[in-house]
């Protein structure tokens, strides 16, 4: 596969990672090796960043939407991520109860289907 789908898959953004995953083909038993026992660097930018759009998203408890509508559009790291949740802006308290509200619509949608 290409590192860019392999990246995604890992959870990691693709620009950070080291030259030779950028510019070489991941197979599946790579890839599954990646996840099993990841190696230093890909520890690193799992627990470091910069982080992708959805783990930013994950990590604040808001929607990819939810940043965009914050004007956050640049990958970030755990440590700006750690200081957006300790700041807690407005943004971020909307996004997070609009999250919680889509949760709980698409929730109570799921439980009136199963009953039919």
């Amino acid at each position: 596969m290409k590192p860019a789908t392999a990246a995604k898959k890992l959870g990691v953004l693709l620009d950070a990672t080291p030259a030779e995953f950028r510019e070489g083909v991941v197979s599946r038993d790579e890839l599954d090796a990646l996840q099993a026992d990841p190696p230093p660097w890909l520890r690193d930018l799992r627990r470091d960043g910069p982080h992708p759009r959805p783990v930013v998203a994950d990590r604040l408890g808001v929607s990819i939407s939810g940043l965009a509508r914050a004007e956050i559009t640049e990958p970030l790291t755990t440590a700006q991520i750690a200081a957006i949740k300790e700041e807690q802006p407005e943004w971020l308290r909307n996004e997070r109860n609009l999250r919680a509200e889509t949760q709980r619509e698409e929730a109570r949608l799921r439980a009136e289907r199963a009953a039919k």
